[in-house]
């Protein structure tokens, strides 16, 4: 995967190099599966693994960027977006010529699915109050409540890897997922605990804030708002951004002094 600047106004765009070239933009993607990671499509492309990308993009300021890709997934690095993050950081960023745009959300609204739970309440910046809960597992019940500046998410958030129980493995990759995934890249639990070492006690609830940061960024905007999830997933936080798009859900504002970010274009083609 590469990336490379873009012009204002312009999100994120897909490109698979792969398929000569064809492109995909976020603002026009559809989620055609969210089962352990979400699936994006549109104009006959498909990209997968979008969230932790997506994640850091998000937090870390970039607005407009184009996502090269030379294949249908994005690369899981070591299955956080802590890589993403260093090398944004990296490449730098500056401003462009654009005012940043913000969905800020008005009135609550709660989806309830199947035990399921995933609110939204009005807010200045985006929260984040996510709760897990595996009972009769090593993970247990986990809280973790977070307002989401760019400094806690590349601290706090974005070096929680995916996770996955060991019994699970099997079935994952008879649906065909998960096929490269190893203890580089995931966080294996078994009946013991888990068989990597730990970057965070509650690294399991963190790694949950950091996929719905993705998913959120699907709306092609900043959001402000308090998100509070209950054993929630890719799927429910589906739901939420739907709901969001939906006429009179939200309303974009734009706050003065807050333009749009880019890839320092010296920057251009740097690999990941």
């Amino acid at each position: 995967m590469r990336l490379h600047p873009s012009r204002r106004d312009s999100g994120v765009t897909f490109v698979r190099r792969d398929l000569s070239g064809a492109s995909l933009r976020l603002k026009k993607a559809k989620v055609i599966r969210a089962d352990h990671a979400t699936t994006l499509s549109g104009k006959g492309i498909t990209v997968s693994t979008v969230e932790h990308l997506l994640a850091a993009l998000r937090v870390m300021g970039v607005d407009n960027v184009i996502v090269e890709m030379d294949g249908p997934e994005v690369p899981i690095m070591d299955g956080s977006a802590a890589p993403f993050v260093y090398l944004l950081k990296e490449a730098g960023l500056r401003r462009q010529a654009a005012a940043r745009r913000y969905l800020a959300v008005r009135e609550s609204m709660e989806i309830r699915i199947d035990g399921r739970e995933i609110a939204i309440h009005p807010a200045d910046r985006l929260r984040v109050s996510y709760t897990i809960d595996f009972p009769g597992t090593f993970i247990g019940r986990q809280t973790i409540s977070r307002s989401l500046h760019r400094h806690v998410f590349a601290e706090e958030i974005a070096p929680a890897r995916t996770f996955c129980f060991l019994q699970e493995v099997a079935a994952l990759r008879s649906r065909g997922l998960a096929l490269g995934g190893s203890l580089d890249n995931a966080i294996v639990v078994d009946e013991d605990g888990p068989m990597n070492r730990l970057r965070f006690p509650d690294e399991f609830v963190r790694h949950k804030v950091l996929d719905l940061i993705g998913d959120l960024a699907l709306l092609g905007m900043p959001i402000l708002g308090h998100v509070v999830a209950m054993k929630a997933g890719h799927s429910v936080h589906a739901h939420l951004v739907d709901a969001l798009r939906q006429p009179g859900a939200a309303e974009v504002v734009v706050r003065s002094g807050l333009g749009e970010m880019v890839l320092q274009p010296a920057m251009a083609g740097a690999s990941f």
